[in-house]
């Protein structure tokens, strides 16, 4: 099992590796000039992804297929080359916050459950069954995506929208206006496509029009996560750590919220290694060092405790002489400089 699990973490380094040599940030205006004298003939095909980020095919009739460029491209279009004229930037979400005339950006490969979802459609496209209501409930799809490709272009791109379930009516609790008299929908279900743009996905970079649906959709916030990454690299400047091969810190916090929550908050420079190790020892806390005196962190248990101790959530109590790890804290300040607090914010 170990040497499985070596192997998978060696093979995830190579890729990502071969990723940052290869990797090219994609020029978004430049991408919807070239894309205006295809638009007319783009094929289409919709697809559902559910809250298992599992993927289905759906069939459209004729007069829904025409909605799709309109629903899908066109006011992405829009936004973006009529942005170009207006002075529309972009920028990476560790670049900058969010701001007026600025579209953010993430890579791919950053987000994990996207990378899954495409993988169904990039390699797994013969294993997708098509959307059959009674099996499948639409209620349950959490998202739409529109493959877009043509023979001029390369590869295919994404449009990606965020399906909130008041947008979706099914017969038991919907009436149909028809011939001025409601009906019941009987067995039908209707459904709402958001009108406003959320995601991108050209090349290996993502274009995020809305953030917020970015985290819902994926659970990616790629704020925290440039956040996280920037304290990575200064506790790795002010610690010594030993991973095992093919791991690193960033690989190892990865799809993990509370870390990287703790994480935005800790300042790693504020604690000494030495003062590190010795607290962990007090505490009972299994954390191995190496014959150079790095940190040993070897799997998902030792990066917890590692971010634990930096984030000084073990604490032995003076009063029981008990010892616990703290969920949530919240720093004790001087009762006068509270009182001076509370009555200043009145």
């Amino acid at each position: 099992m170990d040497e499985i699990k070596t192997a998978e973490k060696n093979r995830v380094a190579q890729e990502e590796d071969a990723h940052k040599e290869n990797y090219q940030e994609t020029d978004v205006f430049a991408w919807a000039n070239n894309l205006v004298q295809y638009v007319d003939d783009l094929k289409i095909t919709l697809y559902f992804f559910n809250k298992n980020y599992v993927v289905y095919r759906t069939k459209l009739g004729g007069e829904a297929s025409r909605q799709l460029r309109p629903l899908f491209i066109d006011e992405i279009l829009e936004f973006i080359l009529g942005g170009a004229d207006k002075g529309l930037v972009v920028r990476g979400f560790e670049e900058a916050e969010k701001e007026d005339n600025v579209l953010q950006r993430t890579q791919v490969k950053n987000v994990d459950k996207l990378v899954e979802v495409l993988n169904w459609l990039k390699t797994q496209a013969h294993e997708i069954e098509d959307f059959k209501e009674e099996e499948h409930d639409l209620k349950r799809m959490k998202g739409v995506i529109a493959q877009c490709s043509h023979p001029e272009l390369d590869k295919s791109f994404y449009l990606i929208k965020h399906l909130p379930t008041n947008q979706i009516m099914k017969g038991h609790t919907a009436w149909m206006l028809k011939d001025g008299v409601f009906r019941p929908f009987d067995k039908l279900s209707a459904l709402k496509v958001p009108g406003e743009n959320h995601l991108l996905v050209v090349n290996q970079d993502v274009f995020v029009f809305n953030q917020a649906k970015l985290k819902s959709l994926f659970g990616y916030d790629a704020k925290a996560a440039s956040i996280a990454a920037r304290k990575v690299a200064e506790i790795e400047a002010n610690f010594k750590l030993s991973f095992a091969e093919g791991a690193s810190m960033q690989s190892l916090i990865k799809g993990k919220p509370a870390a990287i929550k703790k994480l935005q908050k800790i300042e790693p420079s504020s604690v000494k290694q030495d003062d590190l190790i010795n607290h962990a020892d007090e505490m009972g806390i299994d954390l191995m060092t190496d014959e150079e005196g790095a940190i040993i962190i070897m799997d998902d248990k030792d990066i917890t405790k590692f971010v634990n101790l930096l984030n000084d959530d073990y604490i032995e109590s003076p009063m029981t002489g008990q010892r616990y790890e703290i969920l949530k804290k919240r720093l004790l300040k001087p009762e006068d400089e509270e009182t001076a607090l509370s009555q200043g914010a009145s």
